[in-house]
């Protein structure tokens, strides 16, 4: 399998870090948005709609949307449980991080590390910022009653999660305050196979 992305994108690096938990061998195929090469024509054919990360499965098999690439990734895992209830609040949990969590963190962090936060989008990232706690606030109050989202068990919901709140800070976002998510990315970080950020793909 081919995966196209950037590693730096949490979005591309949630497919990066479920790979290397599970062995998954691959090859990875840096696109760099900012020079415009998820537009070309060939990136077009993969998602017409030109957005990272585009998962290649075979020739001319493509899947893209982070989220539905995990739950390809994990079927038959012990992080996409097969139980009709569990599997829902996976679910649950992904559609949080693309509506609730994704939006003011991930969009805070575009605005000050990838555009240096210019003077004229600054007013837009101090609005991201109340979003933003609001989702670590829900976060942090699930993860002091469970070690996971979902229960003691790791499931594509915290890998999904776990993909901008660890580089929340770059976002503007201290931590500092959220002991449980503080204790809960260490848990992350400690797995066998676990793969950095920093890591080369």
């Amino acid at each position: 399998m081919k995966v196209y992305g950037d590693i730096y994108s949490g979005n591309c690096y949630k497919i990066k870090l479920l790979m290397s938990l599970l062995g998954i061998k691959h090859e990875w195929i840096h696109i760099d948005i900012k020079k415009d090469e998820s537009h070309t024509k060939e990136f077009l054919k993969m998602n017409p709609l030109g957005k990272i990360p585009v998962l290649e499965i075979k020739k001319d098999c493509y899947l893209s949307e982070s989220n539905a690439i995990l739950s390809y990734l994990a079927q038959g895992t012990t992080f996409f449980p097969e139980n009709p209830y569990k599997r829902s609040k996976v679910l649950q949990w992904q559609f949080f991080e693309q509506y609730s969590h994704e939006p003011y963190i991930a969009v805070a962090r575009y605005i000050a590390k990838y555009q240096g936060l210019p003077e004229e989008r600054r007013p837009e990232y101090e609005s991201k910022q109340n979003g933003g706690h609001k989702a670590l606030k829900c976060m942090e109050q699930q993860l002091q009653q469970t070690r996971y989202l979902t229960g003691e068990q790791m499931t594509i919901a915290d890998i999904s999660l776990y993909g901008y709140t660890h580089v929340a800070d770059e976002g503007g976002f201290d931590l500092q305050e959220y002991s449980a998510i503080q204790r809960w990315l260490a848990d992350i970080a400690s797995l066998p196979g676990y793969s950095s950020m920093d890591t080369n793909p």
